[in-house]
């Protein structure tokens, strides 16, 4: 290993991980005038497949593009292990992820608010989900069209995916235009990140501009290995390029360093750096910084059941990307017309109750008319299928994230604990009958020559639950590791302005920081931490906006 270090290596902020967040905060720190070093321990975004849609497929298990972490085994799904991947390339997650723009529920934001944190009602963080945003549909208060952040519609369109639509009217969930603006509740097609048939990853609508200007300096290849400290203050980082065996590098903070490394890695680089439970901290053999419990707690993530129909009478996406077919869809792609290339994973979106009786949506349903061999990541079925998709929108079983060792290059242990609170088993069971209903309802039923996963005669809700531990996967939505809430509240990590409590000079602006789980795939409101947290920095707020929900 050789040490590398400039004399000029010094800027007002650190930013490491241009992931989701990263690149907002990069564009809006320096668009001030300040200098920003933001460091991503991945490659450049040029492969070309990060921005084809379709090219989803491929990237979420890529070995070049994703840190490829591993769930421990655990009691809650039969102690398999599976796949957790998260992005490693500039963009992070955003430029690997199925590419659907989803808020949540205001009740969400209320809720973390009424946990006392100051400042993120929903009225509060509103106007920034609107100030990323370039949503390309109908105007609305609840809309922002100004943004770096294209969101579209959807432009391409199967009559099965209609037919989901006119089932779920026929058994009571209503349909909704826009699950965005105001009243998640309902049926529809989910919105995107892509425009002109192009995936717009964080990187490509914040990065970009920002690179361009003299004040700001990306690095990739720049894996974290520890934040420096001098007291309680953090005042740099080091970080290796080259891997394991390379370079060392170190750069100074005048004014702070700001986390943004993600749900898994955020935990992890405060605990190699002697923040954390000081347990784990003897543990891994790290003089302790600061001790703090709850570095690492709280995980959750979203835990999904594929619902899996044979489908009858009309080719699906997995006939229309064979052979001939496939050539049509990409020379309709190169012409920028309507293409399966540049299409989401998931077209139609339910927002639903497990039980009437529930004051809110508490499922989310991401459904396709395309199905998967079974145990075969990536590979269509030869015949025509329908897929629904099925998690609780908020999770209450909590895992957990711990460093394995001092070594920054070595994967954390990662237990999620799904399944293991009785709340999530009793909504996706619930989740799974509502889909059969789906299924059985006379718009549908037409399309469906037979339930392949689960098995029909999987009836009982042992027997569905049974299904769900030993087939489900997770939905790639962590968060809460470094949960936001004031000191005095056990296991939080950051107050309501993102400053880790105890210590100066340091931030943390990712998914790590949610307090419990939005009703929502986690990438849009992982933009707007990021938009909250950049104007925390700078000393700027934007004005509340009082709307009716």
């Amino acid at each position: 290993m050789v040490m590398n270090a400039r004399q000029d290596d010094e800027f007002d902020y650190i930013v490491v991980g241009a992931g989701t967040a990263g690149c907002v905060l990069a564009n809006r720190l320096s668009a001030s005038g300040a200098s920003v070093c933001i460091l991503e321990a991945g490659p450049r975004d040029t492969n070309p497949l990060i921005h084809i849609p379709a090219g989803y497929i491929k990237n979420i298990y890529s070995k070049t593009l994703t840190w490829n972490f591993e769930a421990e085994p655990g009691p809650g799904t039969n102690n398999r292990r599976f796949s957790l991947p998260q992005g490693r390339v500039l963009g992070g997650s955003s430029s690997i992820n199925g590419l659907n723009y989803v808020r949540g529920q205001a009740a969400d934001y209320d809720g973390w608010a009424a946990s006392g944190n100051k400042g993120w009602s929903y009225q509060d963080v509103l106007p920034y989900f609107k100030r990323s945003e370039a949503w390309q549909g109908p105007g609305s208060m609840f809309r922002g069209q100004g943004g770096e952040l294209p969101i579209s519609e959807l432009d391409w369109h199967h009559p099965v995916s209609d037919a989901l639509i006119e089932a779920a009217e026929s058994i009571g969930i209503p349909r909704n235009a826009d699950h965005n603006a105001g009243r998640q509740e309902g049926v529809g097609f989910f919105q995107r990140t892509i425009h002109k048939g192009m995936r717009f990853s964080s990187a490509k609508a914040f990065l970009r501009a920002a690179e361009k200007r003299k004040n700001v300096s990306v690095r990739t290849d720049a894996q974290a290995t520890n934040i420096i400290f001098e007291g309680k203050r953090a005042v740099g980082v080091r970080y290796m390029s080259q891997g394991p065996n390379g370079t060392i590098h170190q750069v100074r903070a005048r004014r702070e360093v700001v986390l943004t490394a993600g749900a898994l890695n955020t935990p992890k680089l405060l605990q190699i750096s002697g923040v954390g439970p000081a347990k784990v901290l003897a543990d891994i053999g790290v003089p302790v910084v600061h001790a703090l419990e709850g570095v690492g707690q709280n995980l959750r993530d979203h835990y999904a059941v594929r619902m899996v129909s044979r489908v009858k009478g009309i080719r699906t996406i997995n006939q229309m990307v064979q052979g001939p077919a496939l050539l049509l869809e990409i020379g309709r792609w190169l012409m920028r017309r309507p293409s399966l290339l540049a299409v989401s994973p998931s077209l139609v979106h339910l927002f639903c109750k497990s039980d009437p009786m529930l004051e809110r949506p508490d499922l989310e349903f991401a459904c396709s008319p395309a199905s998967f061999k079974e145990g075969v990541v990536g590979l269509l079925d030869t015949h025509p299928g329908l897929t629904l998709g099925v998690w609780q929108e908020r999770p209450e079983s909590l895992g957990y994230v711990r460093a394995r060792s001092r070594d920054p290059f070595e994967k954390p242990i990662i237990q999620p604990n799904y399944l293991t609170h009785e709340t999530d088993q009793r909504a996706l069971v619930g989740g799974m009958r509502l889909a059969r209903e789906l299924f059985r309802a006379p718009a549908l039923s037409r399309y469906v020559e037979s339930e392949t996963s689960p098995s029909p005669d999987l009836q009982s809700d042992d027997e569905l639950l049974d299904f769900a531990r030993n087939m489900g996967t997770t939905v790639y939505h962590m968060i809460g590791t470094a949960r936001m809430g004031p000191v005095d509240q056990p296991l939080t990590v950051v107050d309501d302005q993102l400053r880790v409590h105890g210590l100066t000079g340091l931030r943390v602006a990712d998914a790590s920081i949610m307090p419990s789980m939005p009703s929502a795939n986690t990438n849009a409101t992982t933009y707007m931490i990021a938009e909250k947290a950049s104007d925390m920095i700078l000393g700027q707020q934007l004005p509340a906006v009082k709307v009716a929900v």
